[in-house]
């Protein structure tokens, strides 16, 4: 097969590439330019898609002895990653922005083109794996990236390549190194790319401006503090909310609900962050068929989170397709615009992934039917 891969200049993706050869297919890499600025792009561990990274990536394409080319993505990525993660933000959600970008970006806008230039396949460094067409969470639990994968359809899955997911982390580094690649002790990537100063609020806050409200009490409806803008929250935030103190309990107050129309920020007690019931919109069911029914499945709304039993249900939301997901034990702190993802029990950790959705709306009660 003519694979294209996406080589970010990281030891995964190098590896990927690697393994890629030694299948034996026509193996092309790829380097995203992401940013009209990339030199700003690496501090570190910080950030990622800057030119020494895609100096890297030249010097193991070099190693591999396979073609390597940058493609400037840069205008799509600034309106369908970071122009939608500031929209979100401002609209008193919590995106992610690995999702927008895996779902617009790499499996869109770069799998498209690679289609068009007569690529069968596009590879990368993710940590997941495939059988069957299904996705699958990766071997390695700790670097699994299956939940930010789930908004790709089942087309999109039946063009992806995912070569590292059946190996652990550290047997990955070994092997960069064994291959004789510079980037085997290269750090990853931490925090959201294009943040590479990690300061999530200041950079909101240059994109939104100033937009004023007031922090209120969930129990009182009494005004605790003013705040500069809703971007500046995120549900079940704990720090730096502006008020005095704790509650009159005497417990921790935690971000329970945000209104954006009215810039109005509630802060309640760590109950008040249980919620029964999620809706979402934007369904993908990664086999590519929808459910005719109700689905025993598993949750994860959080990328780092866990696993919470739930029943699915195919919905129609506002004429779309939508996932209403009724919670057998509640779940604390969701956040609208964050993913959705639902795991068949297929194993301990809950390995297959069913589908996904985006969260649109939670409730601390099901509404009687």
């Amino acid at each position: 097969m003519r694979v294209l891969v996406a080589m970010s200049g990281g030891v995964d993706s190098s590896v990927a590439a690697a393994r890629a050869v030694d299948a034996g297919h026509d193996v092309v890499g790829v380097h995203l330019a992401l940013s009209t600025a990339p030199g700003a792009l690496r501090t570190g561990s910080r950030g990622c898609c800057s030119r020494e990274d895609a100096d890297d990536a030249r010097r193991v394409a070099d190693v591999l002895g396979i073609p390597f080319y940058v493609w400037d993505f840069a205008d799509r990525f600034k309106e369908d990653v970071i122009d939608e993660f500031v929209a979100a933000y401002a609209a008193g959600e919590t995106p992610n922005p690995c999702l927008s970008c895996n779902e617009k970006i790499k499996f869109a806008a770069l799998a498209e083109r690679a289609v068009a230039l007569g690529f069968d396949a596009l590879a990368t460094g993710h940590y997941a794996r495939l059988s069957d067409g299904q996705l699958r969470r990766a071997v390695d639990a700790d670097k699994d990236q299956s939940y930010v994968l789930a908004v790709l359809d089942h087309a999109q899955l039946g063009r992806a390549m995912f070569p590292v997911g059946d190996t652990a982390k550290p047997q990955i580094r070994d092997e960069a190194a064994a291959r004789g690649l510079l980037v085997a002790d290269k750090p990853d990537s931490h925090d959201i790319c294009f943040i590479p100063t990690g300061n999530t609020q200041a950079f909101l806050g240059e994109r939104i401006g100033v937009r004023p409200g007031a922090v209120v009490d969930a129990a009182t409806g009494e005004q605790l503090a003013e705040h500069d803008g809703v971007h500046g929250f995120t549900i079940g935030q704990r720090k730096g909310l502006g008020i005095a103190g704790p509650g009159a309990d005497g417990a921790p107050r935690y971000v329970t609900s945000i209104d954006p129309d009215t810039a109005t920020v509630t802060v309640g007690a760590a109950a008040d962050l249980d919620i029964a019931q999620i809706v979402a919109t934007r369904a993908v069911w990664s086999s590519g068929e929808i459910p005719d029914g109700p689905v025993d499945c598993q949750v994860q709304v959080r990328a780092h989170g866990g696993l919470a039993p739930a029943v699915a249900t195919p919905i129609v939301v506002d004429g779309v397709d939508g996932i209403r997901i009724d919670l057998l034990r509640p779940l604390r702190g969701v956040a609208r615009g964050q993913a959705a993802v639902l795991y068949l029990p297929d194993g301990d950790r809950g390995d297959l992934v069913l589908g996904s959705g985006r969260i649109a709306e939670t409730r601390a009660t099901a509404p009687v039917a």
